[in-house]
């Protein structure tokens, strides 16, 4: 299997039904494998040849995907690029993975230019006159050269929280199967207009959902940026039937509808039959809260990570609310699921280990890393650093990072939970809790947060004393103007770890 095998397919049982839908308008099969022929021409106009890497750093745009497909009919590897990311952080991407060209959105390109100048950049814009667009539009089409199942077809790069972001290596064989898994799971079909709003370099919108719809046949509604309201016309104007996002995907919506001035009802969204969503588990009250908006039975949290494709585990809509807060039990079709203690058995009702899970869809290896890569696997099994606590239903609950644990007086203090019971204090709008070494305790926790009004440790210890256990609460307190984050918004505790490592 190759990923241009599935366009082909699909434009072969479906070729004029819409594959992709944007404010730039339609796009049949037939026509998206014509123009990715076209791209794999001029790509190798550009000197890219079969085991090159091809970097695209674009919005969710009709060009992401005429990119991709040629950079696969050209025998190269997908490198998906952050928009996001600031100069110096594309000058990492393009030496780490070795980039040779580039598919940059116009209003980007100066940054690439900055930030990696020896990579030869290709424009598109949203008038079809970059020059990306330009020579696509002028080439002739290519058959391209037929790759191997196992030949490299995306290096996708880690959030970097512990360190400098990760290349993952993923082969065409494993993210062929990425589609089938994620059907299988959230019940996607033929007829679906999926909307993508989230963006499309990330791992789930580009592999779990783009790539299903184009396995089915189905078609892909792209939104350029999510934005609160945009998002709720883009499914009332399209006819969404389904959607995935982060959470605050959906909450944002209901805080921006009243200081609009604008109802939820103005919005006919019953066209959408799913709710997918992923990157944090949802508490039964938001549950609630949702289903009121958006309607009942409809929501589906799928876990997974990079290294897997992603592909992971998913908790389906009827049990949104009995299990809340739970990322299912065991894993999704053609995914296999452990919790293993420290002790290396397999984790019990009750108990707390770390997740393991092994399929097809598995990455090569990390880039260039082959340390890293001998650390994440245990044979068939990728090692996740989630930390999981199994119910008496089997059902798996995300605990914290390993890395999360701090280990005072010979407890162990999940992270997660001492920053949600911070996380209620009124003056306090973000947290991250870590340890420092301790000379007596082993480590002792510390809260760094952003707080709206002067808040001291006293007063901290006071609100959490009714809250978390003595050995939980902070010992120490560090207010800061804002946390360190990735692109991605995930927070950087080893820049945290390093902040406080000196501390008293």
């Amino acid at each position: 299997m190759n990923l241009t095998w599935m366009l082909e397919a699909s434009a072969r049982s479906c070729g004029e039904k819409p594959a992709l839908v944007s404010d730039l308008g339609s796009m049949t099969y037939t026509e998206l494998l014509a123009a990715s022929k076209r791209a794999a021409a001029v790509l190798r106009e550009r000197g890219v040849r079969p085991g090159d890497r091809v970097g695209v750093m674009t919005y969710n745009t009709p060009a992401f995907a005429v990119a991709a497909f040629g950079i696969w009919r050209a025998g190269a590897a997908l490198v998906p690029v952050n928009h996001k990311l600031t100069a110096p952080e594309l000058a990492y991407v393009a030496r780490h993975s070795k980039l040779r060209v580039a598919v940059v959105a116009e209003e980007l390109s100066g940054r690439v230019r900055e930030g990696a100048p020896e990579v030869d950049v290709l424009t598109t814009d949203d008038t079809g006159g970059g020059e990306f667009d330009r020579l696509v539009a002028g080439a002739p089409e290519w058959e391209g050269v037929e790759v191997g199942p196992e030949a490299v077809a995306q290096v996708l790069y880690t959030s970097g929280t512990t360190g400098a972001p990760k290349g993952c290596l993923h082969a065409h064989r494993g993210l062929s199967a990425v589609p089938a898994y994620t059907t299988a799971a959230a019940g996607l079909r033929r007829e679906d207009r999926f909307l993508l709003a989230m963006p499309i370099w990330h791992a789930s919108p580009l592999n779990n959902w783009f790539l299903s719809m184009i396995y089915l046949g189905g078609t892909v509604v792209l939104l350029k940026e999510y934005q609160p309201l945009a998002f709720l016309e883009a499914v009332r104007r399209h006819r969404v039937t389904a959607f995935f996002g982060a959470p605050i995907a959906y909450l944002a919506p209901l805080k921006a509808l009243p200081a609009a001035g604008v109802d939820l009802s103005g919005f006919d969204l019953s066209s959408v039959r799913l709710w997918a969503y992923g990157g944090a588990s949802l508490g039964a009250e938001t549950v609630r809260t949702l289903e009121a908006a958006y309607g009942p039975d409809r929501f589906c949290q799928v876990y997974g990570m990079s290294e897997m494709g992603p592909v992971g585990s998913v908790l389906r809509p009827h049990e949104q609310l009995a299990k809340a807060g739970s990322i299912g039990a065991g894993g999704m079709p053609g995914v296999d699921i452990r919790v293993v203690r420290d002790d290396g058995a397999d984790a019990g009702a009750g108990e707390t280990g770390e997740l393991w899970l092994r399929s097809g869809t598995r990455m090569l290896g990390y880039l260039d890393d082959p340390e890293a890569t001998e650390r994440a696997f245990e044979g068939d099994w990728y090692r996740s650093g989630d930390l999981a606590r199994v119910d008496e239903d089997g059902y798996l609950f995300i605990v914290g990072r390993i890395k999360d644990v701090v280990i005072t007086g010979g407890e162990n203090v999940y992270a997660p939970e001492v920053e949600e019971a911070i996380l209620q204090h009124p003056a306090i709008r973000d947290a991250a809790v870590v340890g420092r070494t301790h000379p007596d305790w082993g480590e002792t926790v510390v809260a760094v947060v952003e707080a709206d009004s002067a808040v001291t440790l006293e007063q901290l210890r006071g609100f959490l004393s009714t809250r978390l256990a003595k050995y939980k609460i902070p010992r120490d307190l560090v207010v800061v103007p804002s946390l360190p984050r990735t692109p991605s918004g995930k927070v950087q505790k080893h820049v945290l770890r390093e902040q406080v490592r000196t501390g008293p």
